[in-house]
């Protein structure tokens, strides 16, 4: 038996996969606007560590990892190097496959694009204010904490200990 440390309970318990047999990872996966850090890379080695152990106990693995193919540091990085973002997101991602195939790093099941998604990304959004559970503010949309029962419960802490050190925008 698998034996995972629980978040939400603080113990450590056996693992039960939804499906049996059949475990789905999902993985923010880098920002591609320059060439991986060791931070990045840390993070990448770890989940595949942990993918690979699964594995190894006879449980069917998707692994998936997005690519944030969209910031304000990709627009950067895009007019600095005379590119578009498509391209300098398209070199980077590149470059990251190179990386994690030198650290033997097996590559995901699927590797989602944020810019495949932006119409889904934009309706979630309009739906979330719709609800209340979004707000704009200064030309951006936050998410209003306050409406979620439960939020902050995997950080261990209560609404207000977080909206102490809060900025203004809550």
């Amino acid at each position: 038996m698998l034996r995972i440390y629980n978040t939400l309970t603080r113990q450590v318990e056996d693992f039960h996969p939804i499906e049996p047999n059949k475990v789905k990872m999902y993985v923010c996966g880098p920002t591609v606007y320059n060439y991986i850090h060791i931070g990045n890379a840390r993070s990448v080695v770890a989940f595949d560590l942990i993918r690979k152990y699964m594995e190894y106990r006879g449980f069917e693995v998707t692994y998936v990892s997005n690519f944030t193919d969209v910031d304000d540091k990709i627009i950067k990085g895009a007019a600095e190097e005379q590119l578009t973002p498509l391209e300098l997101s398209d070199k980077y991602i590149s470059a990251f496959y190179q990386d994690i195939d030198a650290l033997n790093v097996k590559r995901a099941s699927a590797n989602p694009r944020a810019t495949d998604y932006i119409d889904k990304m934009i309706v979630f959004i309009q739906d979330l204010m719709d609800k209340g559970f979004a707000y704009e503010a200064a030309g951006d949309v936050y998410f209003r904490v306050a409406k979620s029962k439960g939020y902050a419960k995997l950080a261990n802490k209560n609404l207000e200990e977080l909206l102490q050190g809060a900025s203004g925008r809550i």
